[in-house]
């Protein structure tokens, strides 16, 4: 950076603008003048969230049964003692990757010195719930030479999971019964598919604009360059929606209205929430008015934190998932005897229990929705 618009730049007149941050503070900017090096600080940002501030953040090692080295960024909320305190409910986090060896899955990646920021929706928001949260696991899918990574995808996910969970589990700071999975598109197709060939392993899950039938993107989707005709085995059995009998763990499922990613139409969701509440399965489906792929709206992020603290605290807190007819009946209890806002209005939001469905499902279910 030079205040000299044309002509030669001398080093003596050189000023570089650097940010410094750390796993603790914020990121703040200086400058650097050349040569003597001196660092002054243009900026004294306040902490974004001093409630957070004493949050406790780690990189973590493990290894996957096969011997493919993983990592994950553990966060534990400020204070937080495992000796004393015990273990936390906990929430894991991710979005699977493809790699073509071993080697390249095992690459760490981020640093541990980062500052971490927290989105809207960010799952970092839960560590003032007491909660453990497993950021960003890795989940690679791996296929070395002329094999092709998604041959074996459910197998690697599963094992990638479940060197998650015995992780944190080694570590004393989550519950074995209290471990929640959830991600965003390709991360929530992991998790339905989690709860269907592992649901030993978590107690519910959180899935946001996810597409969970790979025969309705049948020329390709991630990397996988095959079309359906070319690997119809491959895409079938990748699907969550063709094993929806085999969930029986809580799923919440979260989806813009007018999502216009092509791999996650709106429609991926309904047909899964459909193909879920027909095998009797603890779920609930909420539509968001306006949004696409990502939520943008201050009424649709706070109705997602909603729907999420909400499904959190009573099947991941409580771990009452067992509790089928409870879910279904506290459901229509509640809106009978709360008053419809606009905002709550607009939004498409249906449970599905173990008994048959109920005619004021029907009613909301059917309202219109202009992306379908």
């Amino acid at each position: 950076m030079s205040d000299q618009e044309e002509g030669d730049l001398h080093l003596d007149q050189l000023k570089i603008l650097t940010s410094k941050e750390s796993k603790t503070e914020n990121t703040q900017y200086h400058f650097v003048r050349w040569p003597d090096k001196k660092l002054v600080q243009i900026t004294n940002f306040p902490h974004p969230y001093p409630q957070l501030e004493s949050l406790q953040k780690e990189m973590i090692r493990y290894q996957r049964k096969d011997g493919v080295q993983l990592t994950a960024t553990l966060y534990l909320p400020p204070g937080y003692n495992p000796s004393t305190d015990g273990p936390l409910p906990c929430l894991v986090w991710s979005y699977p990757g493809e790699f073509k060896s071993k080697d390249a899955a095992g690459q760490v990646r981020g640093s541990p010195n980062e500052f971490p920021g927290i989105g809207p929706t960010s799952a970092l928001l839960w560590l003032a719930r007491r909660f453990a949260i497993l950021s960003g696991p890795t989940i690679p899918i791996i296929g070395e030479g002329d094999e092709e990574a998604n041959d074996r995808y459910v197998e690697q996910l599963v094992a990638s999971a479940e060197a998650a969970v015995d992780e944190v589990i080694r570590r004393g700071v989550a519950h074995p019964k209290k471990i929640a999975i959830g991600g965003h598109s390709y991360g929530a197709f992991m998790t339905a598919n989690l709860l269907a060939h592992a649901p030993h392993l978590f107690c519910c899950g959180i899935a946001r604009s996810g597409a969970y039938n790979r025969t309705l993107t049948p020329f390709g989707f991630q990397n996988e360059d095959r079309t359906l005709w070319e690997a119809a085995n491959t895409y079938v059995e990748m699907s969550p929606f063709m094993s929806a009998n085999k969930i029986k763990k809580p799923i919440l499922l979260i989806h813009g209205e007018e999502d216009n990613n092509s791999g996650t139409l709106t429609m991926q969701s309904d047909r899964f929430f459909t193909a879920l509440k027909g095998h009797g399965a603890l779920c609930r489906l909420v539509i968001l008015p306006h949004e696409s792929h990502g939520y943008t709206a201050r009424e649709s992020i706070m109705h997602v934190l909603w729907e999420t603290d909400r499904w959190l605290h009573k099947y991941c807190v409580s771990s009452s998932s067992d509790a089928g007819s409870d879910h279904d009946t506290d459901t229509v209890k509640e809106k009978e005897n709360k008053e419809t806002t606009d905002a709550e209005n607009k939004s498409v939001a249906t449970s599905g229990g173990g008994s048959r469905e109920d005619s004021e499902y029907e009613e909301v279910h059917s309202l219109p929705r202009s992306s379908l």
